[in-house]
């Protein structure tokens, strides 16, 4: 083989997609099935309405075209949905924040157009009254995850290992030889770390650092109901709980239905290593944050609730491409609650870093090296 990727996931899923289209022969093996990571708990949000001007959302923009591509080549198969996204604030001071982030994205080539109550009420007719306004973000959008990554795989024609935990990198003279699994051994000069929160164990095993840290985020599900919610529609204070450092649980609403009829009520955040605790506290607040944005909701029933840890990095940027401390071993993690919808470019970037053509944007930001002392 030419590349072994560590991740079944959707972005182990598309770097195999992507690096298989240029013309190499891979291999992925994970510890556990198709998407049975951060992919699986994930809602499959393609946003750019939350990403400021800068590397990731250039990464975000890039996507989202991968994305409307990828729906025409696998017809039917992610249930690509171009929802659009609606960003509202509460009062007229976050109003101004907003219209502010949203100049510095339309430099940058997003769409949005700011919307006062009654064009929010035509654009969702049961929003709550009392809000000051918000941003229509027609380019936000939605697959599903699971599915993403599961056809992407099929697509690439990887051979495919799962339920193989990557148990050592073989290494000769400091360069990557291949892995070494809970059943075999695979041998290719290259080795990709898709592996979401497990990225600093795979980072260790190589001989180097990754500070990938688990973030925990939780989802309700309600009973299916008409279509209530037309699009992605999330309180401005996601955009900086997306952007916050902190450990502690941060809780904002994100709203939006689905096409088989469930409402996904979304979003929670806090760094709490693995532990997956049901947090009532963390549940309450999400009902609660819905039925506020979206008052036909408070009587509505959640049939389930499921959760997830994002792979969170420092700097909130995704590490992609070649390790200069380990010849041989790339990385293609560290996406947090993003990784869907950054797959696709992350794939191309590492296509392009395999087989040393040019990449399709500046890949300096998401060095994984650049945490190193």
């Amino acid at each position: 083989m030419d590349v072994v990727i560590i991740g079944a996931g959707v972005v182990g899923a598309a770097c195999a997609y992507y690096a298989s289209r240029s013309g190499l022969s891979v291999t992925v093996v994970d510890r556990g099935p198709v998407a049975g990571g951060t992919t699986g708990a994930g809602e499959g949000n393609l946003l750019v309405s939350d990403k400021e001007a800068g590397p990731e959302l250039d990464l975000a923009l890039l996507s989202a075209r991968l994305w409307r591509e990828l729906s025409a080549e696998l017809p039917g198969t992610v249930e690509y949905e171009p929802k659009g996204g609606l960003v509202v604030a509460p009062d007229e001071t976050t109003l101004k924040a907003l219209r502010h982030f949203a100049e510095g994205q339309r430099a940058a080539g997003v769409v949005s157009a700011e919307a006062d109550p009654a064009a929010l009420r035509e654009l969702e007719p049961h929003l709550a009254p009392g809000v000051a306004g918000g941003f229509h973000y027609p380019q936000d959008a939605q697959v599903q995850p699971a599915l993403a990554a599961a056809h992407l795989l099929k697509a690439s024609g990887a051979e495919v290992h799962l339920g193989e935990e990557v148990t050592g990198i073989l290494l000769e003279s400091g360069t990557v030889r291949g892995v070494r699994t809970s059943r075999r051994t695979l041998r290719a000069p290259a080795v990709v770390n898709a592996s979401g929160t497990w990225g600093g164990r795979i980072a260790e095993l190589a001989g180097t650092a990754l500070p990938v840290l688990p973030r925990r985020g939780f989802v309700l599900v309600t009973e299916p109901l008409p279509r209530v919610v037309r699009h992605k529609v999330y309180a401005a204070d996601y955009i900086a709980d997306v952007a916050s450092d902190s450990a502690a649980l941060q809780s904002s609403a994100v709203v939006e239905g689905t096409p088989s009829g469930p409402v996904l009520i979304g979003a929670t955040r806090e760094r709490v290593g693995f532990d997956r605790t049901l947090s009532t506290d963390a549940l309450r607040r999400l009902a609660g944050q819905a039925a506020a944005l979206f008052p036909v909701l408070a009587d509505v029933r959640v049939m389930r609730a499921y959760h997830g840890f994002r792979p969170y990095l420092p700097d909130h940027l995704p590490a992609i491409g070649p390790d200069p401390r380990v010849p041989g071993l790339l990385h293609a993690c560290g996406h947090e609650g993003a990784g869907i919808g950054l797959a696709p470019a992350t794939g191309l970037l590492i296509a392009a870093a395999l087989t040393g053509t040019a990449p399709p944007l500046p890949p300096a930001p998401f060095r994984p090296d650049r945490f190193a002392s």
